[in-house]
C-alpha cells in the first residue's frame, strides 16, 4: 500500500490570535474559546478531548474522552480507575490533553498532572448520569479482554435484574480525575502556515509566563 496524501491542503483564514486580546490566565482564554466554538461553529462535541498517557509498556497512548467540568484549577473527566489509562496515570500522572476544533481552525494543547478528585464529587456526577450510563460503568471492566459481545450483554441483563427498582451505587473503581495544567498552548490557524501559537507556562509563584512560538 502506498497512498499519497500530499495534495490534501487547506488555507486557514478564519481568525487570529494576538497578544493584545488575550488574558493573563490561560483558563480565561480557554473559557472564551470554548464558548465561541460551542456557540458559533458546527462542532458536535465541543468537549471531546484527546488524553495522552505513558502506558505501563513505556509507549504513549492517546484516546478521546469527554471534558465534564473545568475551573481555574484544571480540567475534569471521568473514567474507570482500573482501565489502561487509569493504571498509566497511577504510574505516571504527567498527561497531555488536546482539543482540535477543525471548523474554528483552533487547537489547544495542555500539559499537566492528573489526580483523582474527591469521592463525593465523583458520587454526585455518577448520580447525575443516565441509568444506562451508570449500568455501563459498572458492567465494563474497561480495557480487559472479554470473550465476545454476548458476554457483555448478558452481564448487563443480569445487573439490570439485580438492581431493578433500586438506585445504582457508584463503583469504587470509577470516578473523576482533574488535570492541573502546567503548560497550555493555544493554536490558531493562519494563512501560509504562519499560524499563531501562544504558550502559557506556570511559574513557581503561580503566575503564567506567556510567549509566542514560531509556527
Amino acid at each position: 500500500m502506498n497512498t499519497d496524501l500530499s495534495n490534501y491542503r487547506k488555507s486557514y483564514e478564519k481568525e487570529q490570535l494576538l497578544e493584545s486580546n488575550i488574558s493573563e490566565n490561560p483558563m480565561e482564554l480557554f473559557q472564551k474559546w470554548f464558548y465561541e466554538v460551542d456557540t458559533n461553529f458546527e462542532v458536535e462535541e465541543t468537549n471531546a478531548m484527546t488524553i495522552s498517557t505513558i502506558g505501563l509498556d513505556g509507549y504513549p497512548k492517546s484516546r478521546v474522552v469527554l471534558l465534564k467540568r473545568y475551573t481555574y484549577e484544571g480540567f475534569i473527566f471521568y473514567t474507570n480507575y482500573n482501565s489502561e489509562k487509569g493504571k498509566a496515570i497511577e504510574q505516571n500522572p504527567n498527561v497531555c490533553l488536546s482539543f482540535f476544533w477543525n471548523s474554528a481552525e483552533r487547537q489547544i494543547i495542555i500539559k499537566g498532572k492528573a489526580e483523582k478528585i474527591a469521592e463525593n464529587l465523583s458520587d454526585g456526577y455518577f448520580e447525575s448520569r443516565p441509568r444506562g450510563s451508570q449500568l455501563g460503568a459498572i458492567v465494563s471492566n474497561q480495557s480487559q479482554v472479554i470473550e465476545n459481545r454476548e458476554f457483555l450483554e448478558n452481564k448487563l441483563l443480569n445487573l439490570e435484574k439485580e438492581f431493578e427498582g433500586k438506585e445504582l451505587p457508584r463503583p469504587e473503581f470509577w470516578g473523576g480525575y482533574i488535570v492541573k495544567p502546567v503548560e497550555i498552548e493555544f493554536w490558531q490557524g493562519r494563512p501560509n502556515r504562519l499560524h499563531d501559537r501562544i504558550r502559557y507556562q506556570l511559574q513557581e509563584d503561580f503566575n503564567w509566563n506567556i510567549n509566542r512560538l514560531s509556527p
